[in-house]
């Protein structure tokens, strides 16, 4: 049998996803500031023109593909959260799944810690926008374990944070490692992590 042609809607979702594709393969060892459209355009096999039925402009293609590499994340992060076993099995498992995230999407990865710490303008700003957005979703999870609930929402947002902060130290970790020296980053990211849900408690208690 021969297949059906692609509808109008499906060719646009794959020039789409071949431009997104395109740049990530160019940002392998750059910043996104350095990426021209021309560039993108001709990696894709399309028409520097034709990028416009897809993208205002290369700030929109940049933002997007934040958004996609972090949305992955959030999710994954999020239904390792959702199980309420105790703590420190929730950890266990946020802590192998962004290990999974990141051996598997390392392009991904490396193009978010390169604009979060190196870049500027509205793709900087995204990842920004993204990071604050999985604190503040971290913080409403906080919020439903029995000996958080009596926290403020400032306490709160601050102790996701940290986190936040720390799974951002495992992801740096994680894309500069030797070989071999996964077992050893995950163990010290759990490690980290358990610091901050029991130091942070007890700092609170005395304050």
């Amino acid at each position: 049998m021969t297949a059906e042609p692609a509808t109008r809607h499906e060719r646009k979702e794959r020039t789409r996803r071949a431009l997104l594709d395109a740049a990530l393969a160019l940002l392998a060892d750059r910043g996104f500031g350095s990426l021209s459209l021309r560039e993108v355009t001709k990696r894709a096999g399309i028409v520097p023109t034709a990028f416009y039925r897809h993208f205002a402009s290369m700030d929109e293609l940049g933002v997007a593909l934040v958004e996609e590499s972090m949305r992955t994340l959030r999710d994954m992060i999020r239904s390792a959260r959702a199980d309420r076993r105790a703590s420190g099995d929730i950890i266990r498992a946020s802590v192998h799944t962004l290990h999974q995230q990141v051996r598997a999407h390392e392009d991904h990865f490396r193009f978010l810690v390169r604009e979060r710490y190196g870049g500027s303008g509205a793709v900087s700003r995204a990842v920004a926008t993204e990071l604050r957005l999985f604190a503040s979703e971290l913080a409403v999870d906080l919020a439903r374990f029995e000996y958080l609930r009596d926290w403020s929402n400032e306490d709160l947002h601050m102790m996701a944070e940290l986190i936040v902060t720390a799974m951002q130290a495992t992801v740096l970790d994680l894309l500069e490692a030797r070989p071999g020296a996964d077992e050893h980053i995950v163990r010290t990211a759990e490690k980290r992590l358990k610091l901050i849900t029991l130091g942070v408690p007890a700092w609170r208690s005395r304050t």
